[in-house]
């Protein structure tokens, strides 16, 4: 692998000049808040674990700060951009700075909620800055529709890395935490300053690893399934999963058996339930349905044998 040049990443003033360059003003619709220090790159590639035969996915790249760090280390680099501008300066920003590395670098311009799939080897990792208002659909979506990514590690709002991290019975723990946790083992991986932003964002940022579980959860239902049983216990968090999930199960006689079936007690909350726990939730609703049915015949049945 041919050493970068020392100067290759992009510190404050290149990354001024190459907005001013472009006219790219950034943007708060699609906070855009671009990396300006080239040790926070390079920690971060350090802290995703990035290996030289590493295929590496990054979404949202911007300007490029952290696809050159990058590019430092991994065997291949996939960029998803969505801004028309910025998809189409980052080439030959990557070509100018790191010329003996652009072969190895690969653009997808389009919204990273659409793709489905990449050019090139399968990823092996998944390595972002993220907007805050899309983090946590784009890194769900982008674990279940590429299983050969094994390590992630996003960077995203303060607030939002403590919810995908967060543990059950943490009062940030939810709807993030349990479908993160679905696919893999997540922690915090460290905090980043504003100062290293321009424009310095009004928030906190912080590291997330997730690393793929090695052994998908045991279990007979569909990850559409689990993940139905999840939405529904925390759309009213503050009630017990017995009436949390009545609409879901189809009443709350069924939303109980389901829950008994599973061993959850029907008045938990699902901010203590693990993704284990809804797992067998979401097996045994079937089983409930069956047994509401069931019951249902028999008192129409009774009902019907009566005399009149």
């Amino acid at each position: 692998m041919s050493s970068p040049t020392p100067d290759a990443l992009l510190g404050p003033s290149d990354v001024r000049e190459l907005a001013a360059a472009l006219g790219v003003r950034p943007t708060k619709q699609r906070g855009q808040n671009f990396v300006i220090d080239a040790n926070t790159v390079r920690r971060i590639v350090r802290t995703a674990d990035v290996r030289p035969d590493d295929v590496v996915v990054e979404v949202g790249p911007g300007l490029g700060s952290l696809t050159l760090a990058l590019l430092e280390v991994a065997d291949r680099v996939t960029a998803v951009e969505i801004d028309d501008v910025l998809a189409a300066a980052l080439p030959a920003t990557i070509a100018a700075r790191m010329p003996a590395r652009a072969d190895r670098f690969a653009l997808v311009h389009s919204d990273a909620m659409h793709v489905a799939e990449l050019p090139g080897p399968a990823p092996t990792a998944l390595v972002a800055n993220l907007p805050y208002n899309v983090a946590v659909p784009v890194l769900l979506h982008m674990l279940e529709m590429f299983p050969t990514i094994e390590r992630t590690l996003v960077m995203v709002q303060a607030e939002v890395a403590d919810r995908l991290a967060a543990g059950p019975g943490s009062k940030v723990y939810g709807v993030p935490s349990v479908k993160a946790n679905w696919y893999a083992e997540v922690k915090r991986a460290g905090a980043i300053g504003r100062n290293v932003f321009w424009p310095a964002p009004n928030v906190d940022s912080g590291l997330v690893s997730l690393v793929r579980r090695t052994e998908p959860i045991r279990t007979t239902a569909t990850r559409a399934e689990v993940f139905a049983v999840v939405d529904a216990a925390f759309a009213q968090r503050r009630k017990t999963l017995r009436a949390a999930l009545a609409g879901w199960a189809g009443s709350a006689a069924a939303a109980e058996a389901a829950l008994v079936a599973a061993g959850v007690s029907p008045q938990a909350r699902g901010e203590a339930l693990t993704v284990e726990e809804f797992a067998a939730i979401a097996e045994n609703r079937a089983d409930a349905d069956a047994d509401a049915v069931d019951t249902a015949q028999h008192a129409q049945h009774t009902e019907e044998s009566r005399p009149s």
